[in-house]
Parts: C-alpha cells; structure tokens; sequence
C-alpha cells in the first residue's frame, strides 16, 4: 500500500485530508457515518471566546457548483467546547485543530489562551476573514499589516503551531501570505469562501439575510488551486489547500500544486463520507501509478513549455 503520510514540520498526519472547519461542526456529529481515526485531521467549527448565534436566516442558498453561506460562524464558545467536546476528541488518533476567531485582536488570543491550558488540541487555524470591529470591519486577511499585526500575537500568545487561514478576496495573496509567514505562522491554508450574493428574482429579494456570503464547492475549485499555486511557490511553509475538492483527484491537483494538505468541506454536505472517499482514491491513485510515497509528487506542476 502506499504511504500517504505527510509531515508538516510541526505536526505529521497519517494522510493529508483534514476536514475543514464550518462544514464538519466538532467532528463528533460525523462519527454515526465514518471512522474519525482514519482522517489526517479535524479542524472544529469556529469558536469564538462566548457562544455566538451567527447571523439570522436565511443563511443557505445553493448555486450552480456550489453553495453561498452566511451562517456567521455561530458556535458555542471555548469553554463550552473545552468542557462539551474537546474530551471526547481527545483520545482520537486523529490530529485535532481548532479554528480560531476573534471580533478584536485582543479575543483571538483570549481564545488562544484558554485552549492552551486544555490538552488534545494539536494547533490552531487562525481565521483571520472574520470582521475586525476595531477596523471598522475591515476582514484582517485582507491586509499584510493587520495579518502581520494578528499572527504575531497570536504566536506570542500560542504555545502551538499556528495555521493562519486566508480569503481569496485580495488582489495579490502573496503578498498577504508572507505577512502571515514573516509573523511566524507555521502555515497557511487557502482558501476560504468566495464574497458572493445570490438573488430571489420572484421577490426582487436577496435570498440571504446578510445580502452577501460565501461561495463554497466545485465552482472556486480552479480559483483555490490558482491561489494555491502562488502561494506554495513563494513561500518556505507549509501551504493547506482547500476550496471545492469533492474527489481523490481534485485533492491530487492541489497536491501537484504545491500544497502539502488539503482540507474538504462542501463536500461533507453532500456526502458524509466524502473525506473517506477521497482518501481512498488518492491511494488507489497512487497503486494505479505506481508510486509509493505520496509526498513525492507535492509541487511536482511542470509549467515548463512543451
């Protein structure tokens, strides 16, 4: 059998598919369907320090190849975790992340500070897409020196590795992606939803609440691996690639990017068994070819001209 295990530098996965926070809640809502243990990882459902509602309904609606949410990042808070569902994740085989959020950055290291008096967390993905409301909401992925600003305290703050999540909406994701490096970030992962809004035509209504969401599934799949490539080709950490990978193959392309993870979500909408699915494609993939160590063909895009 192939070996599919992935060695991040901080943290090594016995394969490189995690689940993706926002579509896979605390993990224990999929054991009924799947056996947990065989994931890379669990990245949990965004926490902020206080339980939050997220935004009122409608917060779903579908598009072609994809869907737009705008559940804003409703969860049950740090402690309720800690107490509720850490200790059952636990004694998992299976390396748990937690996604951070703050509405200040002062709240993502209070976050951060009460996980790292917990035990079974193996580090944090730092969702820096969230509104600041001392920037006048101004998402702080959307600019190098508040991404610089808010992964430097956070890994003041950490003693974990620290995974800085970023937004597709820039113009230029290098340059944001080396803020996140040059701050200390362990790694990046890329991307998160697309900015988008769909409308009712029959009431002339947004059909979200919120007017705008994220653009999620297959349709950002070839922006997510564009962004990807660009930033695995200019940075020295670890890039986590994600944004609509529903099969084995579609996780291969962004590990031929440049990616050395990747992490599924819409897909889990779907089919709860999907990240199983996909795991087991990239390693019949890998029987077909011949290869025996899925690491080798991380970066290995060859954009030479024929």
């Amino acid at each position: 059998m192939a070996d599919l295990s992935i060695d991040l530098g901080f943290l090594k996965l016995r394969n490189p598919v995690l689940a993706a926070s926002g579509t896979f809640g605390y993990g224990l809502e999929f054991a009924p369907f799947i056996d947990l243990e065989r994931l890379g990882g669990i990245v949990v459902k965004g926490l902020y320090f206080y339980a939050r509602p997220g935004n009122p309904p409608p917060r779903l609606a579908e598009s072609p190849s994809g869907l737009i949410n705008s559940i804003g990042l409703q969860g049950i808070g740090v402690k309720a975790f800690s107490q509720e569902i850490l200790p059952r994740l636990a004694g998992l085989r299976t390396a748990v992340i937690v996604n951070v959020c703050g509405s200040t950055n002062e709240e993502y290291a209070q976050v951060i500070d009460y996980l790292d008096r917990q035990e079974g967390i193996a580090a944090y993905e730092l969702n820096i897409s969230c509104p600041n409301v001392e920037q006048d909401g101004l998402c702080p992925a959307l600019s190098p020196e508040a991404t610089h600003a808010i992964v430097r305290l956070a890994k003041r703050t950490s003693r974990r590795p620290v995974i800085t999540k970023l937004s597709p909406n820039v113009t230029d994701i290098v340059c944001i992606a080396k803020a996140a490096e040059e701050a200390g970030s362990d790694a990046v992962s890329l991307i998160n939803t697309v900015l988008a809004m769909a409308v009712d035509v029959e009431t002339r209504r947004p059909r979200l609440a919120n007017v705008f969401g994220g653009l999620s599934g297959p349709a950002i799949k070839p922006i997510a691996l564009r962004l990807v490539y660009q930033a695995a080709s200019r940075l020295k950490i670890p890039v986590i690639g994600l944004g609509g990978i529903m099969s084995g193959r579609d996780a291969l392309e962004f590990l031929i990017a440049g990616a050395m993870a990747v992490e599924v979500g819409t897909a889990n909408l779907v089919d709860p068994e999907a990240s199983i699915r996909i795991i087991q494609e990239m390693e019949d993939w890998c029987e077909e070819k011949k290869i025996k160590k899925l690491k080798d063909i991380i970066g290995t895009l060859n954009v030479a001209s024929p």
